[in-house]
């Protein structure tokens, strides 16, 4: 145990470091660039990149049909090697499937969600799906090769890269293709400096790439496009669906205001949650294997919930008081969206870097169950919401299917990592004196405004 807990406070907290410091720049820039960006662009305009990044978001998670992410999983860099093959054919061919879509149905598909403006820009969805996917593979193998520092370089990249592109188009009077350009950018900026790593350091296993060798790691982890392609698809789908089915019931700057508000409670999940994620699967399979997966995995949570929970709840208390000053008085509405979003985030913040967990243990079966209940439950609410409140409300019962459905993945990623309530009661006395500040810190704030 004394081995174990040192462990973590070396290498483990190390890394973490590493990839939340490089980040923590981008991030602050990020943040930094809303206010300008929302008086440079229109909730309409935002809302337009809320659709594209929707669709952009549900066909790259699953563009490499999720071999990517087995890459940190074999024993030998010949297998991983072989993988990370097999998830860049996946992606050529996804990315050609999608050109074939856009060209013969980019118009029809614009209408069909309500966004004529789209049509003109759904071109660039080829190209935004190739760089995000391509990021994604050699992002993993970095993580494999625990290249953490280079991870963090290209996440500054990624953030200085889009945030200049959207503020350069803006100022050129683009509309909402400075957006989109930008968000393809921030999504695919870095690759290359990965890849450029990845063949000058890892030569000897890339070398190794044979068709029969790939053939077999594709069968040996099937388990991928199996179960783990419909997951991330429900995944991505129950978070991306319903800004679609909104830009249907509502009017185009309702998702405007969900794109900003969605942005801000993302913040943190971008600058820690991410970083933890990456460190945790990197380290996750050895603890698994040597059964000491449910501490590695509690500890994991309980420094999430001592760090993210207070800022994320002192975010959503002053939200709605102060959105309108910091954006501009059009945006007020996306703060009173942060307020309601606010349960949802924390328990995404606590789950999300530990959801790995479900692969580690071989549960792609019950991930894919859930991410597809999961998707079920928010779309049908948001449906609901839409035929019964006449289109009012709908982003507010949006955020509550976000909350329902983090609280049930939380109860089963805990199960599968073997996390007992013996360990939570630990974690929430620990994290009950930042939760207080917190709530007290933005109350004084509030009163002062």
């Amino acid at each position: 145990m004394l081995r174990f807990r040192n462990l973590v406070k070396g290498d483990f907290v190390r890394n973490v470091s590493v990839l939340a410091g490089g980040t923590a720049f981008a991030g602050a820039l990020s943040t930094l660039a809303l206010p300008l960006l929302t008086r440079i662009y229109s909730p309409e305009e935002f809302g337009v990149l809320g659709v594209f990044a929707a669709l952009l978001g549900m066909i790259s998670v699953i563009a490499c049909l999720r071999y990517e992410i087995a890459i940190p999983l074999p024993e030998s860099d010949q297998s991983a090697a072989n993988l990370l093959a097999v998830a860049l054919v996946c992606l050529a061919g996804t990315t050609a499937a999608v050109t074939m879509a856009i060209f013969f149905f980019g118009r029809q598909i614009a209408a069909l969600m309500n966004a004529p403006l789209l049509a003109q820009y759904l071109w660039l969805l080829p190209i935004g799906v190739a760089a995000t996917g391509t990021y994604s593979v050699f992002q993993y193998w970095a993580t494999r090769k625990k290249a953490f520092a280079r991870i963090a370089r290209t996440r500054v990249e990624r953030s200085i890269g889009g945030i200049s592109t959207q503020l350069i188009m803006g100022w050129a009077g683009t509309g909402a293709l400075g957006l989109i350009v930008g968000q393809i950018v921030s999504n695919g900026a870095g690759f290359f400096g990965l890849a450029r790593r990845a063949f000058s350091e890892d030569r000897a296993a890339l070398k190794n790439v044979r068709l029969a060798e790939m053939k077999k790691v594709a069968r040996e982890y099937d388990r991928q496009p199996k179960y783990s392609t419909l997951e991330a698809l429900t995944n991505s789908g129950g978070v991306q669906l319903p800004i679609i089915l909104i830009a249907s019931l509502t009017s185009g700057s309702e998702v405007g205001y969900l794109m900003l508000a969605m942005q801000i409670m993302q913040a943190p999940m971008s600058l820690i949650g991410s970083s933890i994620s990456q460190v945790y699967l990197s380290r996750a399979v050895e603890e698994h294997r040597n059964g000491r997966l449910g501490d590695f995995t509690a500890r994991t949570i309980g420094g999430l919930a001592k760090i993210g929970v207070g800022p994320l709840i002192f975010v959503g208390i002053i939200a709605p008081s102060v959105f309108g000053l910091v954006f501009g008085a059009e945006w007020r509405r996306a703060g009173d969206l942060v307020a309601w979003m606010t349960p949802w985030f924390v328990l995404q913040f606590l789950v999300s870097p530990v959801s790995m967990a479900l692969y580690v243990t071989n549960n792609q079966r019950t991930a894919m169950v859930l991410q597809v209940a999961g998707l079920l439950l928010r779309v049908l609410m948001v449906l609901v919401a839409g035929t019964m409140l006449s289109g009012q409300f709908v982003p507010e019962v949006y955020a509550i299917s976000g909350f329902l459905f983090y609280f049930i993945y939380l109860v089963v990623v805990c199960r599968a990592a073997n996390v007992t309530l013996a360990h939570g009661i630990p974690i929430f006395k620990a994290t009950l004196p930042f939760l207080l500040a917190s709530i007290l810190l933005a109350f004084i704030v509030q009163g002062a405004i």
